[in-house]
This record gives structure tokens, sequence and C-alpha cells, in this order.
């Protein structure tokens, strides 16, 4: 994270959201060390912590916020990577992100907006902790381009923003991504075999009820790799061309033929 931050985003005026961007603003305002200042704004934080969440979060939060302002400040000595936004916001994003879903996977924190959630979802656990970072995220990048005059802060932002929350659903869900079919036909049996001779894929019938045309269906269910979308397609149009066929995107699928634990 602290080499996302100190090497791509900071040097090019870029936030991440949070209290990196807070700190962002006071770093060219008043050139006081970014660490120093996500240390000082995460002191409330730290104490309303241990008075909500407990001494646990309240310790990890600490390791984890302390550790982050010192290599902040440590690598912002080096020399930058780019000048430019495009780039930053990329790699400066996907540092981040992969910082961050490693921190939150092990249920640590560094602070900051993840902090601040936790604790308001513990006064009202109706409110997704995904819309308050949002909405800390907003006000934060809203505060840059305010106090550091530029609007292309806030776009290059809002893509730096995206992909640190894309990269931590990677590292929190992987990259294994399948299809999963769902095909309507009246010749149910004839594709089930088919698919799993050429194709050598697994099916399973649902049992369903066609309530327009008020009969019972068969629903044939399909775990399939990218690979085997246009083959598994044809294959079902060929045997029923009046077929009805839903692909989905499945996060994870685990068993024979797929990925193992």
């Amino acid at each position: 994270m602290a080499i996302g931050v100190a090497l791509f985003l900071l040097p090019n005026k870029l936030s991440a959201g949070g209290v990196s961007g807070l700190a962002t603003i006071v770093y060219y305002l008043f050139n006081i060390p970014m660490g120093t200042t996500i240390v000082l704004i995460n002191v409330p934080l730290f104490l309303f912590a241990l008075y909500k969440l407990g001494k646990n979060v309240f310790i990890n939060s600490i390791i984890g916020t302390i550790s982050l302002s010192i290599f902040i400040d440590f690598f912002d000595r080096l020399k930058i990577l780019t000048n430019d936004r495009l780039l930053a916001c990329i790699y400066g994003g996907i540092l981040v992100g992969i910082g961050t879903g490693i921190v939150l996977k092990v249920n640590s924190s560094t602070g900051g907006s993840d902090l601040f959630s936790q604790i308001i979802k513990s006064y009202n656990n109706s409110i997704p902790m995904g819309t308050i970072i949002i909405i800390i995220d907003i006000i934060v990048v809203t505060l840059n381009v305010f106090f550091l005059g530029e609007v292309e802060i806030a776009l290059y932002s809002a893509i730096a923003i995206y992909i640190v929350g894309k990269m931590v659903d990677i590292v929190f869900e992987g990259v294994y991504f399948t299809k999963l079919f769902f095909i309507i036909s009246n010749k149910t049996e004839e594709i089930a075999k088919a698919i799993g001779k050429q194709i050598e894929r697994g099916t399973t019938g649902l049992y369903g009820k066609g309530m327009y045309t008020n009969k019972d269906k068969l629903v044939l269910m399909c775990a399939a790799g990218r690979r085997d979308v246009a083959k598994l397609r044809k294959l079902a149009k060929e045997i029923d061309p009046k077929c009805f066929i839903i692909i989905t995107n499945s996060r994870e699928v685990l068993g024979e033929g797929f990925k193992k634990e």
C-alpha cells in the first residue's frame, strides 16, 4: 500500500480516498509528511475502536496504521516512478488494492475509512460497509479538488478508487471465473448426454415450471470454463434450435473438473 501511495498516487496529487486522501491535501498545503498526518487523523478513530470494537481491533488497527505511515514516509524519499497520472492511478490503485485486500483478509485494518465504517456499523448495522466507504471517498476526492484546484484530480482518483475496489475483490475471491449455463429445452436429455460426451462436463437437472405455458420443465444447469462457452452454446442450439439459454458469470466453482480447495 505504501509503495502505491508514495511512488504513484501522492506525487501526482491523486487519492485513493479515505484518510490517505485527506493526508494528501495536508501534504501539499502544509508540507507535513503524509505518514504523520495519517497517524494523527486516526487517533480519534483508535479511541472509538477501543470503545466500540474491542481490544483486538484496536491493536490491529494501530499496528497496521503505524506500519503504513512509516513506510509511506520512507518511500516518499525515493524517486517517483512516473509523472503520467493515468499510469499512476492504474498502478497505484493496483498496489493499494492488493495491500488493502491482504490487510482486510486477515481481519486487520490500516485505520481510515475501513475502520470508520466498522465503527458506524457498530451503531447501525443496516448500513452496508461498502456504501459508507464510497460516501467517504466521494467527500475526500471532492475536498482534494476544492483545495488543490484541479478537476483532473477527481477524474483520475475515481479510476484509482475503482481499481482499488476491484483488486480487493480479487484478493478476497480470486481471479478464477467460470460460466454457469441454464438451458431450457424439450430435448434436455439429448443435450445433457452430448455435453457429457463431447465437452466432458456434467449437468444437473432442476425441476421447474413454465408459468406462461403452465407446463413442467426440466432445466439443465452446467458449470463450464470460458473456453467451453462457444462449443456448449453451439451444441445446445444444434440439438434444439428453439432452446432457451442463460449464461451467467460464476465467481468460483469447487469440485471435480474445477478448482480444488
